[in-house]
Formats: C-alpha cells, sequence, structure tokens
C-alpha cells in the first residue's frame, strides 16, 4: 500500500493554544477502488494507549475542513465527562455516488454499485493502516458517522457488522435510497434499501442509532403528508428499528428547526452528536 504523509498543528476560531488534537494527513492507495485516497486523523496529543480510545470514522471527510472541526473537538474535549475519542475523516472520490450506498444492493440507477468495494475498503485497507501506522491493535470500540449519502453509507456498514462497531451517526442520511424509481410502482415498503435491510436484520442491544435531520433538508414530499421525504424516511426507519426491539436509550432523533442539507447545519449538529455518544455522564 502507498503511503504519503502530511502534519499540521491545527489552529481554529477561539482556540488561541489547542491543548487535545493534531491533524495528519494521509494519503494511501486501494486496491479495491483502484484510487488515492485521503484521509484526516484528529490524533488525540495523549494518544498512548489506543486500547482505552473510541475510533470514530468519518465519510465526507472533506466536509470537515469546512466547519472547522478540530474547533469541535477541542470544546468536546475540555470537559472530563468526555471520553478520549480518535477520529478519522475519509475524504470522498469522485465516484461518490457508485461508492457510497448499500453494499447488498444498487440503487434504481445503479449507483452505489461499489458500495461493496467501499465496505472492503473500510476492512481490509483503512481499519490494517490505522492499526499499523498508529499502533493500535485494538480501541475500546468503533463508530461510523457521515453526511447525506456519506450517512446511509456509514450506516449501511454499522448494520452490517455489527461485532465491528457500536454506533452509527446519520446526518441528513439519504435513507430514501431505493430500488424502484417513483413511476416504476415504487412503495414505501417494499422498495428502500436501507429500510429492508433493518426489515430483515437482527438486533444487536449494543448498537445505537443518532439521527440528525433539518426541518429544510429539502421540500419534496411523495406522498403529500405535509412532512419532507428525508425526515419521514428517518422517522420510518425508527420504527423499523424500534420493531426489532431497539429502544429510545439506542436512538436518538435529533431535529433541527431551520436546518438545512449543509455542512453549516451539520457543524452545528455535530456537537450533540459527541456529547450523545461520548459523554460518560448523559
Amino acid at each position: 500500500m502507498r503511503v504519503s504523509l502530511t502534519f499540521e498543528l491545527m489552529t481554529a476560531e477561539n482556540i488561541k493554544d489547542p491543548i487535545h488534537f493534531t491533524r495528519e494527513q494521509h494519503t494511501i492507495y486501494s486496491t479495491y477502488l483502484e484510487r488515492d485516497v485521503l484521509l484526516d486523523a484528529y490524533v488525540p496529543i495523549d494518544f498512548v494507549q489506543p486500547e482505552l480510545f473510541h475510533l470514530l470514522l468519518i465519510n465526507d471527510g472533506q466536509d470537515l475542513l469546512k466547519m472547522p472541526f478540530t474547533a469541535i473537538l477541542e470544546e468536546f474535549a475540555v470537559t472530563a465527562e468526555a471520553e478520549p475519542l480518535f477520529c478519522i475523516g475519509i475524504h470522498c472520490g469522485e465516484e461518490r455516488k457508485r461508492e457510497y450506498g448499500t453494499a447488498f444492493a444498487a440503487d434504481f440507477e445503479n449507483r452505489g454499485d461499489k458500495a461493496g468495494l467501499y465496505s472492503k475498503f473500510i476492512f481490509d485497507e483503512l481499519l490494517p493502516f490505522i492499526r499499523r501506522y498508529y499502533q493500535a491493535p485494538s480501541f475500546k470500540e468503533k463508530s461510523f458517522a457521515g453526511f447525506s449519502l456519506g450517512g446511509l453509507s456509514a450506516l449501511d456498514i454499522v448494520w452490517n457488522h455489527p461485532n465491528e462497531f457500536c454506533k452509527a451517526g446519520i446526518f441528513s442520511g439519504s435513507l430514501w435510497w431505493r430500488r424502484k424509481a417513483y413511476e416504476a410502482g415504487y412503495e414505501d415498503e417494499k422498495d428502500r434499501l436501507m429500510h429492508l435491510q433493518v426489515l430483515k436484520g437482527g438486533f444487536y442491544p449494543w448498537l445505537r442509532f443518532f439521527f440528525e435531520c433539518g426541518t429544510l433538508d429539502e421540500t419534496a414530499d411523495r406522498n403529500n403528508n405535509g412532512v419532507i421525504d428525508s425526515i419521514d424516511d428517518t422517522l420510518d426507519l425508527i420504527i423499523e428499528l424500534k420493531v426489532k426491539g431497539y429502544t429510545d436509550e439506542h436512538i436518538r432523533y435529533y431535529l433541527v428547526e431551520e436546518g438545512r442539507h449543509d455542512v453549516e447545519t451539520w457543524a452545528k449538529s455535530f456537537p450533540a452528536f459527541l456529547k450523545w455518544g461520548w459523554y460518560k455522564k448523559q
């Protein structure tokens, strides 16, 4: 595997002397994806015993640079209630709509046809690289998050690998991902790919799910019920999870009034996700 590295001590608004994290940027070549993959590692300065740290992978890592993400992490880490956290932002490639999606099936336009290869990249290339480069044979636990289609991808990977992950963070998730076009006889109950997986899946009591939606995520309302599709799709998936046995202890639904399908809204929501997932006292 070909690897290159750049190192940068991060600074951000309102943080004169960052004390908790540095950002290291890596480029690794993926044989599965046949491309270079750019990574941002947000490394705790006290990263000495990896087995005590939580690993959070984040799709669309390029969006973290627009937040700025280091400032969010610094604010999170200033309290003693914060669990030790190590984050990896995975930049998307030019074939984002092919690599993200649901691994078991592409959508009705064959988008997501490389999602299985992306999953293999995560397990066979990315995680081994992290373990090797950071001398971290194990972490306390692993989680995955993402934005929009990246959120669907993160959820799909967590759902299909419950023995590897414990939390999923889905921000404005593309949960509409479907196997039929609307004009081809589409039905909510039969054709949404992530919902079908949950319907046919099992119950793993250690899994936790954080769903963020903005009331202005979109304007589409396919069933004309006065609720935008992104919210409908998220609430329907939560219902499916609860049918499986998951409860409000497992699920956090975070609705942002006036929230949009953009980095600004996700940046404002991310601290709530971090506190929900990695504060010792909830």
